[in-house]
């Protein structure tokens, strides 16, 4: 009986695990966290987007006495954008403004990486709006496929 309950925990966790990477789109860059953070961030910027906010984990960790890899959150959007989705599903609203995070990994990658859109919808249940999710896309992945051009 206890078998089948810890395989049965197992290809629960695993399933979840598996929903999780799914929730994520992650773009490998060549450039540093700061550097990658400091490119999308002006070409986010270039295009009329409102960046909000910038979070460096890193600094915040050493300002108490932990470490942390290189990690830096950067919040963006645009009212244009994220208002259709929140009158959609005002849920949407826990999720907006949008975020990218880029991160070093234990294997001295860098990573860009933000929620996916098609994730969203379905957690949010958004019912009529795809051609604004479309669009969301769209935006994310040229905004990510330009900050870590070579």
């Amino acid at each position: 009986m206890i078998k089948f309950i810890s395989l049965g925990a197992v290809v629960l966790l695993s399933s979840f695990s598996v929903h999780a990477t799914e929730s994520l789109v992650k773009y490998e860059s060549h450039y540093s966290v700061q550097e990658t953070a400091d490119r999308f961030e002006s070409i986010a910027k270039s295009k009329g987007l409102n960046v909000f906010a910038r979070i460096d984990h890193q600094k915040n960790a050493e300002s108490v006495g932990l470490t942390l890899r290189p990690t830096q959150v950067i919040i963006f959007g645009s009212p244009k954008v994220g208002t259709p989705l929140m009158q959609c599903a005002q849920d949407m609203a826990i999720d907006l403004p949008q975020k990218v995070l880029v991160s070093k990994d234990a294997n001295q990658k860098v990573w860009l990486s933000y929620n996916n859109p098609q994730y969203l919808k379905e957690r949010h249940d958004i019912k009529g709006c795809d051609p604004v999710i479309t669009k969301v896309t769209a935006v994310l992945k040229t905004l990510a496929s330009a900050a870590i051009a070579q």
